[in-house]
């Protein structure tokens, strides 16, 4: 078959990583479909280990494409401190990472929202999060009004974006008695400092839901790097407005 899924069932630490690495050797794409930067996968290879969240763990692989799709939701510093991590450990990214332009990114009011809420219900309700702002950019996305693509950070009215929802998450976190950073809010450094992140990411960033489709079409399983070639002299420009 063209594509196989591995899925995990419990709350994590089910060696998910290791599965994805061993099939990666006979597999062209490997693709991160969902969730945030609390799910973190540690490969041990000889005497090195590498340690990845947002990047699909086929990136150690010199021969496999990997894709970030729309299902995940990003946190720009977090990538990029992890791009930084394992190219410092000599593996060579190159053309190997697709980030798609419509995957959701977590800002720092999603972190401000989580430990609200933490610290607002008490006892067997509160389920625990890790406070990194990924339940409420979840939330977000299927409320629409509030939700920023990585695309949106290339596009003229993303400052804009970012006052309007930065009022209304200072509005509806008045409402809690949380003490929060109040950077967490600050428009004009959240501005400033995601711009910075966008620059960074460029390389990165393209539709990856053509790339995969044209891949699926083909019977990529032996086929993807050609295929990858051509979807990036397509997207090579970045996020289209």
């Amino acid at each position: 078959m063209s594509g196989i899924s591995v899925i995990g069932l419990q709350w994590g630490d089910e060696a998910k990583g290791k599965l994805v690495d061993l099939l990666t050797r006979k597999s062209d794409i490997v693709v991160r479909y969902q969730g945030g930067a609390n799910a973190g996968h540690t490969i041990v290879d000889g005497d090195q280990k590498y340690v990845v969240h947002h990047v699909p763990s086929g990136i150690l692989n010199p021969k496999v494409i990997n894709a970030v799709s729309p299902g995940v939701v990003l946190n720009p510093k977090t990538l990029i401190e992890e791009i930084e991590a394992v190219t410092s450990q000599g593996v060579e990214i190159g053309n190997r990472l697709m980030l798609s332009e419509r995957t959701h990114v977590v800002f720092p009011w999603h972190v401000a929202e989580d430990i609200a809420w933490n610290e607002a219900i008490t006892g067997e309700k509160n389920i625990g999060t890790t406070l990194r702002g990924i339940g409420p950019c979840y939330r977000d996305k299927v409320g629409r009004t509030t939700a920023i693509q990585l695309g949106d950070l290339y596009r003229p009215d993303f400052e804009e974006k970012v006052q309007f929802i930065s009022q209304l998450k200072r509005a509806m976190l008045a409402g809690f008695d949380a003490k929060l950073d109040p950077s967490l809010l600050d428009a004009e450094k959240i501005v400033a400092e995601y711009r910075s992140f966008a620059d960074r990411l460029r390389p990165y960033v393209c539709d990856t839901t053509s790339f995969l489709l044209d891949a699926v079409e083909a019977e990529a399983r032996r086929r993807g790097c050609r295929i990858a070639r051509r979807s990036r002299r397509r997207t090579e420009a970045g996020p289209q407005e």
